[in-house]
């Protein structure tokens, strides 16, 4: 389909609604950030701040992703690869920054952030328009599909913020109190309800929704080691959360995805799925068919560890009604961090955060393989979004 036909199309279903545009959703933003790595012995080397970066591409065409947009602004690796989000309507873009970077003596260090960025991606080139103050370390991010409520997670102060949308004017409605640190969060299809995970204390919780008006439900369901992400399958009747087992970084031993019946009264885990060592990017296909965990597997550890491994993993979860199971794994580069499905579910982007790159992979129902290209970003893709159906 070429880009007259994709914007002529664009332009006449605009009525239909969510599910007719994200057929033609053709963008993915990534968040760069240049300021941390890890050396041979696993060592967190932090350098000064001022190379970070927001990228758009343009995904249309599948195989050859294409930079629409650099914006010079500050992301951080310190907190769940989800800390952004499109809009069903690929208007904005939403971004979360984590972690501010301050001198301490003659180092470097970072201190909870509270910044959100609000990007018009219909601008040429994509541009920053306003900047919305959060919580405390914002991380996870969620929209629901309606377009006009959005999510944030804040890990440092235990509490989501609410942001309303309305066209381009994103403002903050309400800060929930949840008790314990939340890294991650979504919607459920019809948008009147979420879940969200309390990563340190192992629980996913449960929010009412009614309009812009959010409610912690007080309902909290153990589920794994760290969730440190979540996802709920578009069809609404599970969600599956990525417990990173080790506090966000791999050690050697296997780890789990919690699969949660959304269906039952109240809702509650069914299965616990082994995946590998270290899930922590993770996303649902937006076919519904498979989810996918992306594995550390000691990639940023020392050399000498035993777990160590040159490169990440893609573990693949076949969907089927409610029972999910591991039905393969494909290796991909170092620190494979962000994931994003292109929105047919045709194909994978992961990126790969000690290598600078991101890994493009085929899927074929259930089968995922590696198609052997990749893209280079300016710098360590530590977070990456596309629309979430």
């Amino acid at each position: 389909m070429n880009n007259y036909i994709t914007r002529f199309a664009r332009v006449s279903i605009g009525a239909l609604g969510f599910c007719a545009l994200s057929a033609f959703a053709q963008h993915m933003i990534i968040g760069v950030d240049n300021k941390v790595y890890w050396d041979a012995d696993g060592k967190p080397v932090f350098s000064p701040p001022g190379k970070d970066a927001v990228v758009v591409v343009d995904i249309a065409d599948r195989l050859n992703p294409r930079i629409v947009g650099t914006l010079p602004l500050m992301n951080s690796v310190f907190g769940p690869p989800t800390n952004l989000a499109i809009t069903p309507d690929e208007s904005l873009a939403l971004v979360a920054n984590s972690m501010d970077w301050v001198q301490d003596g003659g180092a470097w260090k970072g201190v909870p952030a509270n910044d959100i960025f609000v990007i018009d991606l219909k601008a040429n080139p994509p541009a920053l328009i306003a900047t919305v103050k959060g919580g405390k370390q914002p991380s996870g991010m969620a929209i629901n599909r309606a377009g006009n409520l959005a999510l944030v997670t804040n890990r440092a102060d235990n509490s989501i913020t609410v942001l309303s949308i309305h066209g381009k004017d994103v403002k903050v409605v309400d800060s929930i109190a949840m008790g314990e640190q939340v890294s991650s969060v979504a919607f459920t299809a019809d948008g009147k309800r979420a879940i969200a995970s309390k990563n340190v204390n192992n629980k996913a919780a449960m929010l009412a929704v009614d309009g812009d008006k959010v409610t912690y439900a007080k309902y909290d369901m153990l589920v794994g080691l760290f969730p440190y992400n979540l996802g709920i399958a578009p069809n609404g009747k599970i969600a599956l959360t990525a417990n990173n087992g080790n506090a966000g970084a791999a050690d050697g031993n296997v780890d789990t995805v919690s699969v949660i019946d959304l269906e039952a009264t109240p809702p509650r885990v069914i299965d616990q799925v082994v995946v590998g060592d270290g899930p922590e990017g993770f996303a649902i296909s937006p076919t519904g068919e498979i989810a996918v965990a992306i594995l550390l597997r000691g990639s940023n550890a020392s050399k000498s560890a035993f777990f160590y491994n040159r490169n990440g993993s893609v573990a693949v979860l076949k969907i089927d009604g409610k029972k999910v199971t591991k039905v393969g794994e494909v290796e991909v580069r170092g620190l494979p961090e962000g994931v994003v499905f292109s929105p047919d579910g045709k194909y994978l982007y992961v990126g790969n955060y000690m290598d600078d790159d991101v890994s493009i992979l085929k899927v074929d129902g259930t089968v995922v393989t590696d198609t052997g290209k990749r893209f280079t970003v300016p710098g360590h893709p530590a977070s990456m979004r596309g629309v979430v159906p």
